[in-house]
Order: structure tokens, then C-alpha cells, then sequence
């Protein structure tokens, strides 16, 4: 018997759930379900991101409501639109041997009147984030007088996201009478005040100690100075040739630059912040799953919610500001059970801050070393060795090509193939890693390192001015999809030049600028003559009177854009040629300002490092 039958769980379900591998319930499962199935208590649920709790309260719901009867009976509310996804997936999956089981996700960056029409044909459990669902409401579009149940799901994530007013708001519109469940990785006053107020004497229920960090996850430090923290970065990857983790950035800005330089390096790699619209994040969000990319560069608030198996390592490019982000960013991997690593790349400045956060979540720090060129080489090479050893042959598909196979090799004995096939990849290691420098940081060292010296914390886009590039400009832009680190691609692809060939990407609305290589500029330019994207030509041609036009008022033209807000057009504060950023530069646009107020340089975009690091260069794919 499956053990979920014990916990009260119907058989239809607990059969849903065996096909979907549930063997056995997580801790958090099995204390919490019983609690839950009675429904006549308001609840609280400390747990980590990662131990099962969408099942936790997934489960006791699809047993408490009545699928007879087609009105709203249960919301959950959750900070993003991935995790909003998510749980809808998980209590479809659930319920998928029920019947009239109806679950609706509200989220904003999709069709709202698709999700009307969805509400208005009948629908018993509501999944939203905070801003779409307070729309609809607002819209008098949905009824929750008769709710039952109001989950709030990683509630600790959605105050950190300023939802407050929004919760409260909706929160207004449900019964007094009805249940409270709340699940959060942390307990924060915020969270507590909403406890408070909303709960009446909820039962309380926590897994490990309060802000405790998942006990399968090791932690790591490397300490570094500024100016060789992206080498450093690459050092770290390099010495897990099976990494698949996530690296997270304090800004959107130094995720796509450290995106971008690391697909220029070769590596697969992209960007996930703020400024990507629905349809771009699930693009990212497919490969990554599918995993055709190993690492994920990321800000805090754009990958929470993210619900990723297997992933092996996170790591801290930039530590948080905030303590409690460290356990959301450590809880990506390990989960389900499995072991994973958290790495933090620090200055010698930031010691105290792994002091404290060791204090928080209980668990020690190791302190690391970078490793030496020769151990990544070495690792690399036994890494490729096993892969080798343990290949899947298919002996149908190539039996027919194995006397030519033969015949080449007839002259090499066995040691010599061995030789020759192994150096195929660790050449270009050797090459890479000959004259790596040791860059870990001597007791000598720390006092003179500044603690964001030479723009260190950045890709060193130094390497790569303008002095040798030529500026072109192509017809297709953002409206069309493309992230820059899309664009890299497309550019690459139908060129066959390298990415290191490729300076700055300036992405505009419906065009956009890049800079190549002088002596690349006519195979750039041949290679686009006869591609077509989506039926339109792709036309490539010299900046010129384009770009200059473009700084005095973008595609739209006019100084100060098409609207009395600046909005539209560009104008010399930057903005897309459809519509800009709220007068201080939108995401793909230029500008003088962002949306911080820093002074930026009018590029654009974020450009990036890339071209070469500790050495020689080189392409290569993890």
C-alpha cells in the first residue's frame, strides 16, 4: 500500500501520484496532510523551498472541496508567474483521475481575457500571483464570498516582492470564516503580522530549525579580489564539467552581462531579470529544463518560483543584501532529497556577511580554493574519459560506418587513437590553462583589495572597446523576440563567425545595432543576404545616419518621444522604438539613466566582457 493512503488520501489520487514517482511522503507531507485534511484549522508551515509543499496542501484540497459545485472554493496565492504554473500543473496531474476538477491560473504577462473566460465557464480552485488576481477583482469578474480555503504559498518571497497591499486587498474580498494555510521558507515579522491577522490560533507546524538552510546542501566560499571574480567564475565551472546550476547577479544588468560573456566564451548559458516578457522567460525556462542550458544566470526576484529538478550548484556571483534570499537561492538545488552545492564568490570585505549568514541558517561555511589550471585540465579530461567509457553504442546506426572507421585508423595502434582522441578536447585546455595565474588570495593580499575595485564584479568589458568593430544595423529587434543573448545566436549562426567577433548588442524594439569585428564586417554582411526570418527578409546594413538618428529620438523619432511621458519613440533618455521605459530608458533601449537613477553610458544595453580570460582563446560547450 502506498503510504499516502494512510494519510487519509483517496485512492484515485494516491494512484495519480504513484505514476508521478510519489513513493513516499516528505516530512512537511506527512505531518501536515492529517492537520490539513480536517479542515478546521488555520495553519502555518515553515518549511524550504523544495521539500514538497505544493503536495502538502495540494492534496487535503482536492479531498475537502465539492467538484459537483462550479464556483470558487480555494485560492492560492504565490509570488510569480513560474510557481503559479507550477502548482497548476501539479494539482492537475493530482486530480487527473477525478472528475470536473477545474483549475485556473491567474498570472500577469498572459492574455487576461483568456483567463476571464476560463473563470466565467466554472472553476473551484483559483491559482494567481497577487497583481493579475487584484485586477480580475477589481473587474468584479470573479466571486469569492463562498471560498473556503486561501492558501498563501512562499508568503515570506511574495512581501519581499511588496505584495503586501495587494494581499490585504484580496484577502478583503473572502469570507471571515474561511481557512488560512500559509507556507513560507522563513518567518520574518511581515509574515508574521499577516499570521496575525488573518489566522485565528492557526496551528503551527516547522520543519528544522526557523531560517535553517536545507541539510543535503553543502556551502562554499572562494574569496577573490574584484578584478578576477569572472575568472575565477569560469575556473569554478570548468572544474565541474557536469554542472548544471543556477548563478545569481544582484541586478538585471549583470545578468545579462555575465549571460553575455559567457555565451561568448562558449559556454551554454542565458539570462533570466525583469525585463524578458512572458514568452522570452518561457523560452529560457524551456531550454534550461530541457536542459540545452547548464547554467542560468539570474536575479532573485526573477527565479523565484523557479521548481527545477537536479540542479547541482548554486552559485552566489553576488552575494544578496538581504540574509533570507541566501536560504530562497540555496533551496534551488538539493531538493527532493539530493545533495547540491552553494558557492559564494566574495571579496575579503564580505568575510562578515558568511559570518552571518552562517549564524542564520546553522551551517558552516568551507572555505575553497580556486583551482589550479593543471587540476581543471586534469578534471576535464577524466570527466570526457568517463563519458566515453560509459557511451550508449548504437550498433545498428553505426555498423555501416565502421570500416571506413577502420581504415583510417589502420596505421595508429590502440595507445595512439587513445592519445589523439583524448587531446581532441584537452588541447584546448592546456592552451586555455597554460599560463593560468593563481588567483586565490594571499594572507598578504586582503588588505590591499578594494572591495568593487576595477569593475571587478563584472566581466571585464575592458577587453572589448570599440576601436576595431564595426557598427551595423539588422531589422529585426525585441518585437520580434530576441533577447540579446538570442540575437548572439542568430548572428553567430548565420555567419558562422564567433561569438568573440561580436561586440556590443544594442536591442532595440523593431531593429537593431551590433558591433563586429572589422574584418568580419563582409562576411557578416554576405552571410544575411539570403536569410529570411518569419517570411521577412533580414536586411544588414552599416549604422550610419541609422544609429545616429536612433540616439536623437529612436525609431519613432522626436526628442522627447511620442508621449507627454516620454514614452514612446526613444528620445535621448533612451527607450524602445515602440514604447520606452517610463522616461528613464526602457530594457533594450539606451539612455542616460535606468530605472535606479545611476548614470549610465548611452550604449544601449549592458554590453559585455567576453573575448578572452587568463589567457589564450578559446570556444568550447559544457
Amino acid at each position: 500500500m502506498n503510504p499516502f493512503s494512510t494519510l487519509g488520501i483517496r485512492h484515485d489520487i494516491v494512484n495519480a501520484i504513484t505514476e508521478l514517482g510519489f513513493e513516499n511522503p516528505t516530512p512537511i507531507q506527512e505531518q501536515s496532510i492529517p492537520v490539513l485534511l480536517s479542515g478546521s484549522n488555520d495553519f502555518v508551515g515553515l518549511a524550504q523551498t523544495g521539500t514538497g509543499k505544493t503536495a502538502a496542501f495540494g492534496l487535503p484540497l482536492l479531498e475537502l472541496l465539492d467538484f459537483e459545485e462550479n464556483y470558487p472554493q480555494a485560492l492560492i496565492l504565490c509570488p510569480t508567474r513560474e510557481l503559479c504554473l507550477q502548482i497548476t500543473s501539479d494539482l492537475k496531474n493530482y486530480s487527473k483521475n477525478m472528475k470536473n476538477v477545474n483549475v485556473v491560473a491567474v498570472y500577469g504577462g498572459a492574455n487576461i481575457s483568456d483567463q476571464l473566460r476560463q473563470i466565467k465557464r466554472g472553476v473551484q480552485i483559483v491559482v494567481a500571483t497577487p497583481g493579475r488576481m487584484l485586477d480580475i477583482i477589481n473587474r468584479k469578474a470573479i466571486d469569492f464570498t463562498q471560498v473556503q480555503y486561501v492558501v498563501l504559498d512562499e508568503a515570506d518571497e511574495m512581501l519581499n516582492m511588496g505584495f503586501q497591499e495587494d494581499i490585504d486587498s484580496i484577502l478583503s474580498t473572502t469570507p471571515d470564516d474561511k481557512k488560512t494555510w500559509l507556507f513560507s521558507a522563513t518567518m520574518p515579522s511581515e509574515v508574521r503580522r499577516i499570521a496575525k491577522k488573518y489566522m485565528t490560533d492557526p496551528f503551527e507546524l516547522t520543519m528544522g530549525t526557523k531560517n535553517t538552510g536545507n541539510v543535503n546542501i553543502e556551502h562554499e566560499y572562494y574569496i577573490v579580489k574584484a578584478r578576477d571574480k569572472y575568472a575565477a567564475f569560469k575556473r569554478i565551472v570548468d572544474f565541474n564539467p557536469e554542472i548544471f546550476g543556477i548563478v545569481f547577479c544582484r541586478t538585471k544588468i549583470e545578468t545579462q552581462e555575465i549571460a553575455e560573456s559567457l555565451m561568448k566564451d562558449g559556454y551554454n548559458a542565458d539570462a533570466l531579470h525583469g525585463d524578458l516578457s512572458q514568452q522570452q522567460r518561457d523560452k529560457v525556462m524551456k531550454r534550461y529544463r530541457d536542459r540545452s542550458l547548464q547554467l542560468l544566470i539570474a536575479t532573485d526576484v526573477a527565479a523565484r518560483g523557479i521548481d527545477v529538478n537536479d540542479v547541482t550548484h548554486v552559485i552566489n556571483y553576488s552575494l544578496p543584501d538581504e540574509i533570507e534570499n541566501y536560504t530562497h537561492r540555496s533551496g534551488r538545488t538539493g531538493r527532493a532529497g539530493k545533495t547540491g552545492i552553494s558557492i559564494a564568490i566574495i571579496n575579503s570585505k564580505e568575510l562578515g556577511k558568511i559570518r552571518h549568514i552562517e549564524r542564520t541558517i546553522g551551517k558552516q561555511f568551507t572555505k575553497a580554493e580556486i583551482p589550479s589550471g593543471f587540476d581543471v585540465c586534469e578534471k576535464q579530461l577524466f570527466a570526457l574519459i568517463h563519458k566515453v567509457h560509459n557511451v550508449e553504442v548504437n550498433e545498428a546506426q553505426i555498423e555501416q560506418y565502421i570500416p571506413r572507421i577502420m581504415d583510417e585508423f589502420k596505421d595508429l595502434d590502440k595507445e595512439q587513437i587513445i592519445k589523439r582522441f583524448a587531446s581532441l578536447e584537452f588541447n584546448s585546455f592546456l592552451e586555455y590553462y597554460s599560463k593560468a595565474p593563481d588567483l586565490n588570495i594571499s594572507g598578504d593580499d586582503r588588505g590591499f583589495e578594494r572591495e568593487r575595485g576595477e569593475r571587478g564584479d563584472r566581466p571585464d568589458r575592458g577587453a572589448r572597446s570599440s576601436a576595431g568593430y564595426t557598427r551595423l544595423f539588422m531589422n529585426l529587434g525585441s518585437v520580434d523576440d530576441f533577447t540579446r543573448g538570442d540575437m548572439l545566436g542568430f548572428i553567430c549562426n548565420n555567419t558562422k563567425i564567433s561569438g568573440k567577433s561580436v561586440g556590443k548588442i544594442d536591442l532595440k524594439g523593431v531593429f537593431t545595432f551590433f558591433e563586429v569585428e572589422d574584418s568580419e564586417v563582409n562576411k557578416v554582411i554576405e552571410g544575411f543576404k539570403s536569410v529570411d526570418f518569419q517570411g521577412r527578409s533580414v536586411r544588414i546594413e552599416m549604422a550610419g545616419d541609422r544609429d545616429a538618428g536612433s540616439e536623437r529620438g529612436g525609431a519613432g523619432g522626436g526628442y522627447r518621444g511620442n508621449s507627454p511621458r516620454r514614452e514612446g519613440g526613444g528620445g535621448y533618455r533612451g527607450g524602445n522604438s515602440g514604447g520606452g521605459g517610463r522616461r528613464e530608458g526602457a530594457s533594450g533601449g539606451g539612455g542616460f539613466r535606468d530605472f535606479s537613477g545611476k548614470r549610465r553610458e548611452d550604449r544601449g544595453g549592458s554590453g559585455s566582457g567576453g573575448g578572452r580570460r587568463e589567457g589564450g582563446d578559446r570556444r568550447r560547450r559544457i
